[in-house]
């Protein structure tokens, strides 16, 4: 587990609205499980994946973070644009991402399988009434392209 603090202190609302995508990739890219559940407002959170869609944090738990969180990954992000009006507890944003897969415990080794994707995120934020932490209601992540070893990404049999 990571020993990044879940919250930072002292972000204006541009940052801490982006804060929430960045924890959400941290804890992909860590398997951090507290992390990757910071970055969202409940179990009613919704997430499409290229027209695939998973209703509910369990479901986008189990369904994406058990089974990328295991592997040597990179979430880069670039891109982002942020839209929230002053005062407002809602706002979107927009990024560009590239991710790096591979098997868990194959990242480092130059001839292991790796599988890149390019993708444009469109997320819609909620600010959460409870702590007055941004976190992420609604997920679209439309792949635009990929490369590399697409067995990666197969479930196992």
């Amino acid at each position: 587990m990571s020993q990044l603090p879940h919250i930072l202190t002292s972000l204006t609302d541009r940052e801490a609205i982006t804060d929430a995508l960045y924890r959400a990739i941290l804890g992909f890219d860590n398997n951090d499980v507290a992390m990757f559940n910071s970055a969202f407002s409940g179990p009613d959170v919704t997430f499409d994946l290229s027209g695939t869609f998973f209703d509910g944090l369990e479901a986008i738990r189990t369904q994406l973070l058990d089974f990328v969180g295991p592997m040597d990954t990179t979430h880069m992000l670039s891109n982002i644009r942020v839209e929230v009006k002053d005062g407002a507890s809602s706002a979107s944003l927009t990024a560009y991402a590239q991710a790096q897969h591979c098997p868990p415990g194959t990242g480092a080794d130059p001839a292991g399988p790796k599988f890149l994707a390019g993708s444009t995120y469109f997320i819609d934020l909620v600010k959460d009434k409870s702590d007055g932490v941004w976190k992420i209601e609604k997920w679209v992540m439309k792949i635009i392209w990929t490369q590399g070893d697409g067995s990666v990404m197969q479930r196992p049999g």
